[in-house]
């Protein structure tokens, strides 16, 4: 789709001026709420931006072209939305939440968020290469769940937030003050009902409004560009873009099975069982979040929104050319070493050598890998045992700081490999073809 951006908008103008009112209506029961428990500040302050949704679905519905973002505000944040500010910036952006979490958990600061979120949205509606990957009947659901993951990803943590206050202040978490019996008949049942008469409003208003993302019958001659997993497989997907197969589709969800089982074994703090907590489990916190957010949903992400034909990286912004050609190649750390730094060739073993011999000279070949992967392996967790992790060492014991650690390197492993990638073009650190291994 290369479409006229002010053509685009003008067509689009009657949806987004509808789109406008309602988030406008979301602001005016917003201001409502503040005003009846008397922020006035905050009821004016929503009043404001009511009004402005406001001119802004009136100048829609009534011909003018919308307002969109500026050609060099789209440039700027298809260069900030790139591979390694975009990876970098979401670790950046989970440490800041952690550390600034009582300012972000706010009622109006959240509100605040939420609402540049919205503008930005329909801002960018008004470009025909954003309109056409986010409004894609396929992605509208994905859409949903992003909010859908940040509200109540900022409800749990402004609920730890809220416990850890209590606990301080020598009183119960918010769970045991709330607790009581809820019977199933009349109080579950009417629940299930009303949230059932809802469900199904929903799914029947979205059936009539998008059209079924079906496709032709399926021809083995005609291949779609780009091929994709269905969503809850695109991070797996993504994944193979930075290590072999049999790493990211066996090794990697068995370990992430195998952790999971083992989480009872390595984590025996009592505390923040059956309530939210963060103070009281900060690791566990800090681990799960990046996992989470970082490691799966953020990759989900890329290969929903940012991966085009030809399996490129594109902006949200950016036409998705099917023949836009990458230079990208593929680059071992063994070539960058013995090649690229000692202006040498590879070490390889004479013709004829035996097997001890060729062993050997792969292990030369690949030193500069085995000797990264032994200090990240092995003298990261003793250095942090020492160090940061001296009491957390004690408290667990040798065996089970040693499968901590590693489970938890495992999981660094990626983001490194994705900024050694999109850097320096680095798809191996270690590369040993002969035996099919490559890591």
């Amino acid at each position: 789709m290369h479409l006229d951006p002010e053509q685009f908008a003008r067509e689009t103008a009657t949806s987004l001026g509808l789109y406008y009112l309602a988030v406008g209506a979301l602001n005016v029961g917003a201001a409502v709420k503040a005003s009846m428990a008397k922020h006035w500040i905050r009821a004016g302050a929503w009043s404001l931006a009511a009004g402005g949704l406001a001119v802004l679905a009136g100048q829609a519905v009534w011909g003018a072209v919308p307002l969109g973002l500026s050609e060099s505000c789209k440039a700027s944040i298809d260069a900030m939305l790139g591979p390694v500010t975009l990876s970098v910036g979401c670790f950046v952006g989970l440490i800041v939440l952690f550390l600034g979490r009582r300012l972000f958990v706010i009622p109006a600061v959240a509100w605040l968020v939420f609402n540049a979120s919205l503008l930005w949205m329909g801002l960018s509606m008004t470009d025909p290469e954003f309109a056409a990957i986010v409004a894609k009947p396929d992605n509208v659901p994905i859409v949903a769940m992003v909010y859908l993951l940040g509200l109540f990803t900022w409800w749990s943590a402004s609920l730890a937030v809220a416990n850890d206050d209590r606990r301080r202040q020598g009183l119960p978490p918010l769970e045991k003050e709330r607790e009581q019996k809820v019977l199933v008949w009349p109080d579950l049942v009417y629940t299930e009902l009303i949230c059932m008469v809802l469900v199904s409003i929903v799914l029947i208003v979205w059936s009539l409004e998008l059209q079924a993302p079906l496709e032709g019958p399926a021809n083995p001659v005609v291949t779609p560009n780009p091929s994709k997993a269905p969503w809850y497989f695109l991070g797996l997907q993504e994944l193979l873009v930075y290590a072999d197969p049999w790493l990211v589709g066996v090794v990697v969800p068995g370990l992430i099975i195998g952790g999971l089982m083992a989480v009872p074994y390595l984590d025996r703090n009592e505390r923040g069982s059956g309530y939210y907590t963060i103070k009281e489990r900060p690791l566990a916190y800090l681990v799960f979040q990046f996992g989470f957010l970082q490691l799966w949903v953020l990759l989900i992400l890329i290969g929903t929104f940012m991966r085009g034909p030809n399996w490129n990286f594109f902006g949200l912004y950016e036409f998705h050319d099917p023949y836009k050609v990458v230079a990208l190649s593929n680059v071992k750390l063994s070539e960058l070493f013995w090649i690229d730094w000692l202006g040498r060739e590879l070490p390889v073993a004479a013709e004829g050598a035996g097997t001890l011999s060729q062993l050997a000279h792969i292990l030369w070949r690949e030193m500069a890998g085995v000797t990264f992967l032994a200090v990240y392996f092995l003298a990261t967790p003793l250095l942090l045992g020492r160090t940061v992790f001296h009491g957390l060492r004690r408290k667990l014991g040798l065996g089970r700081y040693a499968l901590m650690s590693f489970l938890l390197l495992m999981m660094l492993t990626l983001p490194l490999k994705m900024i050694l990638r999109w850097t320096m073009n680095v798809n191996y650190i270690v590369s040993i073809p002969e035996y099919f291994f490559n890591f």
